[in-house]
């Protein structure tokens, strides 16, 4: 299949992993953390697994959604546009598991053609983790034991990589190619390059006439394009995009609101502020102090015997 994602460069959405130079994210979440139950719309080159614990999601994955219910999961491929969300905004927990390919061995030759056959653009985009199925049960169980032991006092760091690979492995052994065009791979294509622009452009001031001429479009159809695929229009997800690479920035750096909102391509800190409260229910200076002191907690808790 001709995924756009093939486009893409390095636009992807960075993840906090938990430790320093080990690029394992493992955490618990809920939908009712992100605005209208719906978590931005990203892409990463990490292989993402999601283990629903209470309620349910539904899921996006590259134009296609699907229903993950309490006790069930998924397997996100690498390189594919996705996000959680709750239609009818009930609230769901969940853990994430987030593994880098570089884990994986993708700087040596042979595991490049693994993770290329495997988890390359040819491959499925997804797996439904069904609790019924023996080896998929497996898989939802160790990313509870890999919560578990990123939460000990001293994780045991060759576990931790362990179970990170097996749980790839699993689906590496079970992974397909895909064997279907993506519908109206015509109009897909289009829109990646549209949001391809988005990603690499965010920084500059865009407006609706630049983004459809990327795609060769008009404005009307770039609008639809977005509706179809995004279920938002291109300013909301451009917006949504800026605020994504701006928690980066207000977490990961002591840079004031107006260099950040600068940095992101608003034109003011003051419209940059309007825009993130509406989008995460709090200011950036809130949500810098927030995230700091969560932060804080959990190194203090590691550090307690348990």
């Amino acid at each position: 299949m001709n995924k756009g994602l093939e486009v893409f460069s390095d636009s992807s959405e960075r993840l906090n992993y938990n430790f320093p130079d080990f690029p394992l994210y493992v955490r618990k979440g809920t939908l009712h953390q992100f605005l209208r139950f719906a978590a931005e719309c990203h892409w990463h080159p990490d292989l993402e697994f999601i283990s629903v614990l209470e309620g349910f999601m539904e899921y996006f994955i590259d134009g296609q959604i699907v229903r993950i219910n309490s006790g069930s999961g998924i397997f996100v491929n690498s390189k594919r546009l996705h996000y959680g969300f709750s239609a009818d905004q009930t609230d769901c927990s969940y853990i994430v598991v987030a593994v880098h390919p570089s884990l994986l061995g993708e700087n040596t030759y042979p595991g490049k053609a693994y993770l290329k056959e495997k988890f390359g653009p040819l491959a499925e985009d997804y797996l439904i983790l069904d609790s019924t199925v023996s080896w998929q049960v497996e898989i939802l169980r160790s990313m509870s034991e890999l919560f578990d032991e990123v939460n000990q006092n001293s994780p045991n760091m060759l576990r931790l990589l362990s179970e990170a690979v097996s749980i790839c492995a699993s689906v590496g052994d079970h992974i397909k190619k895909n064997s279907s065009q993506h519908p109206d791979d015509q109009s897909w294509m289009i829109f990646w390059k549209m949001v391809d622009f988005i990603h690499h452009n965010y920084d500059n001031k865009i407006s609706l006439k630049n983004i459809s001429e990327v795609g060769s479009v008009s404005k009307s159809q770039c609008c639809k394009l977005f509706n179809k695929y995004v279920g938002q229009p291109p300013n909301i997800y451009l917006n949504a995009y800026r605020i994504l690479k701006s928690c980066e920035m207000l977490q990961e750096t002591n840079r004031s609101i107006c260099e950040i909102a600068l940095a992101c391509g608003f034109q003011t800190a003051s419209y940059f502020s309007y825009v993130f409260r509406i989008t995460k229910g709090e200011n950036p200076q809130e949500y810098r102090r927030r995230v700091k002191n969560e932060s804080k907690h959990e190194t203090e808790l590691s550090g307690m015997d348990r």
